[in-house]
């Protein structure tokens, strides 16, 4: 069946409001990193351009992850492909965990001493200022650079540190949950009338990962006992597990007509099964 107009790539993203080099990362972390890590950039010209975004706004924003130091270019005669660069391998590797893997969760919380924290490290280690030099973080096992242990608590020991939840904006996250909820749960009301075409399957699957990854990594994972009886994370992570398992065996002829150096990408594979395995 064709989707309805209101759900439509070009529709949905703007009402998400989908930046090209969010959506490029999103592109790379969903479909591409499983696959090999390239993409031609014809391919992902044709995905973007399926939510409206032009092929100079794509070209804009693959020079910037380049400079950025999280894609890396290569020419195969006159064709441009782009690789995930070494740097960004372990960011991406984090955010596959918490998107994908129902079951994850940190170790516990640390009290950190850090002298200087740039932001794109509070945000990658979900810091929060505990006041002075003293910063509070989940435990995933690494951590920040520069950052001296003061103190470490189990996650299954939430009354260890009082007050913990009141250090995140848990308001704020919970908003960008409700805003999930409210755009897919439409998007579940749509598809439920049958199968879309593989491309529009793709499309809002990337969406999905697109919009979910916005709320997602900036969850710091509290202990369930520390969190609002309505915490909407909750129903979120139903919503997106439910619409990822739905839509990906719809997508996988558009994954398979995607390209790199070598050809036309696998619709499956060994990494991709297993986030599949993760979310069931």
């Amino acid at each position: 069946m064709d989707m309805p107009e209101r759900f439509c790539g070009a529709a949905l993203a703007q009402a998400l409001d989908v930046a090209a080099p969010g959506f490029i990362v999103t592109v790379y972390g969903d479909v591409v990193v499983p696959r090999g890590e390239v993409l031609w950039m014809g391919s992902l010209i044709e995905t973007c351009a399926r939510l409206g975004i032009s092929e100079n706004l794509v070209r804009t924003a693959v020079s910037r992850l380049v400079a950025s130091g999280r894609l890396q270019g290569e020419r195969q005669g006159r064709r441009s492909f782009y690789r995930l660069a070494p740097a960004a391998r372990a960011e991406f590797a984090a955010a596959t965990r918490r998107l994908y893997d129902r079951a994850a969760r940190p170790r516990g919380w640390m009290l950190l001493a850090v002298d200087d924290v740039p932001d794109l490290i509070r945000r990658r280690f979900h810091m929060a200022a505990a006041g002075g030099s003293c910063w509070l973080a989940p435990d995933w096992g690494a951590m920040p650079p520069g950052a001296r242990l003061i103190l470490r608590v189990a996650d299954d020991d939430p009354e260890a540190m009082p007050g913990l939840a009141g250090f995140w904006d848990l308001a704020g996250l919970a908003a960008r949950y409700d805003a999930f909820l409210a755009q897919f749960a439409r998007v579940a009301d749509g598809l439920a009338g049958g199968d879309v075409a593989a491309a529009d399957a793709l499309t809002l699957r990337l969406l999905l990962v697109h919009a979910y990854r916005g709320a997602v990594l900036r969850d710091p994972f509290l202990p369930e006992a520390l969190l609002p009886a309505d915490w909407s994370g909750s129903a979120a992570r139903v919503l997106f597990r439910d619409l990822y398992l739905r839509l990906t065996p719809m997508a996988a002829p558009a994954i398979a007509a995607l390209e790199d150096m070598a050809g036309h990408l696998a619709a499956e594979t060994e990494e991709s099964r297993s986030r599949i395995s993760m979310l069931r």
